[in-house]
Parts: structure tokens; sequence; C-alpha cells
């Protein structure tokens, strides 16, 4: 099964198309509250984002997020970075805000490598 993405400009990619779609995605962690999987158009060799399962706005602006989740979203980050690290000698984690970030849902990516595009 393929992403609906042809077309897509709405604004949050994550709860519009990604979370609906979770079997057509190369999952790497399906958690109660996040969800981490293989980029679907990645920017470097190696490349997973994570989101969470609930609409959160920004990492500035978790007022919607309780503990838990946010406690999650931050242990699966560290556990993919690691194997990441682990597998490639090095990772990197990097969310964006405001202007630079052109999904609004929070989201993480996990990369490594040279960029690819």
């Amino acid at each position: 099964m393929a992403l609906p993405t042809d077309g897509y400009d709405g604004l949050d990619f994550y709860c519009d198309v990604a979370l609906p779609n979770i079997a057509a995605l190369d999952v790497v962690h399906d958690g109660a509250n996040v969800l981490a999987y293989r980029h679907t158009r990645p920017f470097w060799e190696v490349h997973v984002v994570l989101v969470p399962k609930r609409h959160v706005a920004s990492l500035t602006d978790t007022a919607g997020a309780d503990e838990a989740l946010v406690r999650e979203l931050l242990t699966v980050v560290r556990d993919v970075a690691g194997d990441v690290e682990a597998e490639h000698g090095a990772a990197r984690v990097l969310t964006n805000l405001g202007a630079y970030q052109d999904s609004k849902h929070l989201h993480i990516h996990v990369s490594s490598g040279e960029q690819v595009r």
C-alpha cells in the first residue's frame, strides 16, 4: 500500500496522511503514544521520523501533551538515536520550529549519513 501523498498541501501531514495510514509506512516503533518510521522521502541516508500519535503543534507548544506522551516521545527518540548511532557510528536529532516547520505537528528527525536530496 502506498501513502496517499499526491497533491497533499495541508498543514499537518502526520494527522492527515501518515497516522491514518500506518500500514503503508516502514515502521521502526509503534507505541501507545508515539510512532517512528523511516521517512517516506528521506533527506539523509538513514532518516527516521518520530511523531506523537495525538496532535501536538511543536516542541515549544506542548500544552496539549500530557507527561506520559512527552516521556514516551523522548524515550523513543533516545532508543532510535542510540540504535542509529550503534549501527552507523553517528546520529543527528533534529526538530524544526516556526517557519522552519513544514508540517505543524511535532516531529523529530533521527538521521545519519550523507544528505541524499
